[in-house]
């Protein structure tokens, strides 16, 4: 979307989109709690630099090596062989750490006390 506000071509929105995708390839999600703000809104902050600099690289006529469509279905595969523990489980990565166990007995003690 990026390259396209940019004035760039299909091809480059979709070069952009592959230079992008590349760089995000089986990411954890791991929601500390549960919950989106940890690590989740920092992420998409820097996904967000990661779009503008694949957008720069596209319309600047780097290309990706691997195809979109390629890229698409490996992203497919990843997805398919993380296990169940890095997708949005909050029972792996971030989520298990000792401070991210301590948010959510934390949060939980909280929920419960305003019952």
């Amino acid at each position: 979307a990026v390259a396209e506000l940019m004035g760039g071509t299909n091809d480059e929105v979709l070069q952009a989109f592959a230079l992008a995708m590349k760089n995000i390839l089986g990411l954890a999600c791991d929601p500390v709690a549960g919950l989106v703000e940890v690590p989740c809104v920092k992420r998409n902050g820097v996904f967000a630099v990661i779009a503008l600099t694949a957008a720069e690289m596209a319309l600047a006529g780097v290309r990706s090596v691997i195809p979109p469509d390629e890229v698409i279905a490996a992203m497919d595969e990843i997805g398919r062989l993380l296990p169940v523990s890095l997708k949005e489980t909050a029972d792996g990565g971030l989520a298990k750490t000792e401070t991210g166990k301590a948010i959510a007995e934390r949060l939980s003690a909280e929920v419960e006390k305003s019952k």
